[in-house]
């Protein structure tokens, strides 16, 4: 059997990319001839798609990589198995789905997003990112992690709350702000840093982020952090917090909240979408309610969305786009985790438990090649 994977190779510290990547290499510990390949259009993607002759192509991304990962795959005779995610809807290549006849979603979640926006779902099987829990663990040391601390602006007797994203705002920054005004009103030794990826969108957030922190009057406790950090360096910064907050307002998965239970922090997020899925309530950490709901009538598309033209496209009944958490269920769990240390560190305990035993990419790679097997018919 020979399978191709695209996603975007070498890998990029993306989260699309390192799904990709760990799906790679779970494949490869499997003995399987496996080629990683980037996504986009080019001589390799043609040579191997061409002279490797693989027997079906998993596709990452999310429905708009169609034509790059379903379409092209067709063209050579390349079953295409998509494991797509989605950005709050699905807006194009119903016919393209329903020629498959196997596909995968990062979640339960996503999977009934496409059921909504009119997808035939009978041929989806939702299947959970694998992330590596050999390198996301604790690192037990002290020295790292008071240090990284100190770096950050961080006193000994201050505990460390921590939010990491593309922009930090859809991953609920924004609500986590509020939820400390009145965390600081029964705690006061307390840091929170949002960690950011250099990038157009997370500078135009940080503008109005930095407006609500001084409204708030929070401006001195709250850490922004705009740069580049490698994998390595990811694993310290996760091991360095106290507790890993992230009730994000729009999330197929959640790969960093899943790599903070596998360092054994504590985890708060939201009862919704993705985490939902993979954080055990009470256990591996908190979820909190969703207060609102973000729903629209309306939505652009774009040419590079498969539309011949930029326009808006009118829903024939309203959709959800994005959640907001309760406020004061993130108050209520952080103070808990704040004036509880014991309970943070068996939830985070029970959280590398949950990860290594469900979340590992070995396990995720195994799933997914017995699953195609027995849909394609394959020995």
């Amino acid at each position: 059997m020979k399978c191709i994977i695209f996603y975007a190779y070498p890998p990029e510290p993306d989260g699309q990319s390192l799904q990709g990547h760990m799906l790679y290499q779970g494949i490869l510990k499997q003995g399987i001839n496996v080629i990683p390949c980037h996504f986009q259009d080019g001589i390799q993607k043609q040579f191997y798609l061409k002279h490797f002759k693989p027997d079906f192509a998993i596709g990452v991304g999310f429905w708009g990589n169609v034509p790059d990962v379903v379409r092209e795959p067709w063209k050579y005779n390349v079953t295409p198995v998509p494991w797509f995610n989605a950005d709050g809807w699905v807006a194009n290549y119903k016919e393209d789905f329903e020629k498959l006849p196997l596909m995968f979603t990062t979640s339960e979640w996503v999977k009934s997003i496409y059921k909504r926006d009119g997808i035939n779902v009978d041929k989806i099987i939702p299947m959970h990112i694998g992330i590596d829990t050999d390198f996301f663990k604790p690192t037990n040391n002290p020295y790292y992690n008071k240090s990284v601390k100190e770096m950050l602006g961080i006193k000994e007797n201050e505990k460390m709350i921590l939010t990491v994203g593309g922009d930090v705002t859809s991953k609920g920054a924004q609500e986590m702000f509020r939820a400390l005004v009145e965390v600081d009103k029964e705690y006061k030794n307390w840091k929170y840093v949002c960690k950011s990826w250099p990038s157009a969108c997370a500078s135009e957030w940080h503008e109005h982020e930095m407006e609500i922190v001084e409204q708030l009057g929070i401006k001195d406790k709250v850490i922004f952090v705009d740069d580049v950090f490698s994998q390595e360096f990811m694993v310290d910064l996760l091991n360095s917090c106290d507790i890993y907050a992230a009730p994000s307002r729009i999330e197929g998965f959640g790969m960093i909240q899943v790599e903070a239970m596998a360092c054994e922090k504590p985890v708060i997020s939201i009862n919704k979408m993705g985490p939902a899925e993979t954080i055990i309530h009470n256990k591996t950490g908190f979820l909190a309610d969703v207060a609102e709901e973000v729903v629209l009538n309306e939505e652009w598309a774009y040419s590079h969305m498969g539309f011949s033209q930029k326009k808006i496209i009118k829903f024939d009944k309203p959709k959800t786009f994005a959640y907001r958490a309760s406020i004061d269920d993130l108050k209520k769990y952080t103070l808990k985790l704040l004036t509880e240390p014991e309970l943070g560190v068996k939830m985070g305990i029970e959280g590398r438990k949950h990860v290594v035993e469900n979340l590992d990419y070995r396990i995720i790679s195994k799933k997914m090649i017995s699953i195609i097997k027995e849909k394609l018919k394959l020995k």
